[in-house]
């Protein structure tokens, strides 16, 4: 008997790989639920059965988007409750599973909001690149204490996620200048913090991140401007504790040029890197909702976290 995949399975992975479901943490979440729809909805009368359907459907989310590994920890969250000799306490587990960590994850953004804003002071300037979550939680949070801020915008070339931060920063009351990519050298003097998010981070504190990352932090640097990674413990990639090589999503050359434009200039080559890496030497620190952490001691969070033996249940 095949294992079949629910409709709802698909639609979510269809989402996340096109970026309408986009962000590690909702990418997380909406993977999580996926898989309890799939254990909700299953037919399967027998154990095994069960799941290698649960098995399918999470191999599914996770061709979707390889550089994110909040999705990989995700579905690693509900497979560690996995448990039950029926198909119906499996079942419950799944769902009682993939409800927790949807919970956690609500109090993780909040709580590294909290921890974030401790970095900023009333008058300060951001500038940001891409959009992420994290890092405008941190800002909520001290919009929140009542510290005034202000910040310069990235505007984040192919897909411009910029624009998305700029509108959320006016929504929070922070004055927004937006600013082209190339600009950030210019602007970095102007500003007392950079703040990004990750999509992963390494167990040597490497950050991945939006394209474009790794040149502003080493300007940034040069600027002795302080870079600070927004991350919650679900960007923590437990795969390279075993010298695993950070995979880079490679995208879409429609979303660098048209075809129109490519055909007048001639015969090119079009790569679309989604991430670049960034070496821990240039972040200043990752907070999380555990707190705060020189990027030299995230291993020590992840380990922590995740322990020394690294588990895919999916592949089982």
């Amino acid at each position: 008997m095949v294992s079949q995949i629910h409709p709802d399975v698909e639609a979510t992975a269809t989402e996340i790989a096109s970026m309408e479901i986009r962000g590690a943490a909702t990418i997380a979440e909406a993977a999580a639920r996926a898989l309890r729809v799939q254990a909700e909805e299953s037919d399967a009368d027998d154990p095994r059965e069960f799941d290698r359907e649960l098995r399918r459907a999470a191999r599914r989310l996770l061709d979707t988007r390889p550089t994110a590994v909040s999705l990989p920890n995700s579905l690693r969250y509900v497979f560690q409750r996995l448990a039950g000799d029926t198909v119906e306490e499996r079942r419950a587990s799944v769902v009682d599973g993939a409800r927790e960590f949807c919970e956690r994850l609500d109090n993780a953004q909040d709580d590294l909001g909290a921890i974030g804003a401790n970095r900023l002071r009333d008058g300060d300037t951001i500038l940001t690149h891409c959009h992420s979550t994290d890092a405008l939680s941190c800002v909520e949070a001290a919009r929140e204490q009542g510290k005034s801020l202000n910040a310069i915008v990235k505007e984040t070339r192919p897909r411009k996620q910029g624009h998305i931060t700029a509108r959320q920063l006016r929504e929070m009351g922070v004055p927004v200048t937006l600013i082209v990519d190339g600009a950030a050298g210019r602007y970095l003097d102007d500003a007392d913090h950079v703040i990004v998010g990750a999509d992963s981070i390494a167990a040597d504190g490497a950050v991945i991140n939006k394209i474009g990352t790794r040149s502003l932090a080493v300007t940034a640097r040069e600027r002795d401007t302080p870079i600070v990674v927004a991350a919650q413990t679900i960007k923590l990639d437990p795969a390279t504790l075993s010298g695993h090589t950070v995979e880079i999503e490679m995208r879409a050359e429609k979303e660098v040029i048209g075809e129109d434009e490519r055909d007048s200039i001639g015969e090119i080559t079009v790569e679309n890197p989604a991430f670049d890496v960034t070496p821990p030497r240039y972040v200043d620190a990752i907070v999380t909702e555990r707190g705060q952490f020189p990027p030299e001691s995230i291993v020590t969070l992840m380990r922590e976290l995740f322990g020394e033996q690294i588990r895919t249940p999916w592949e089982n």
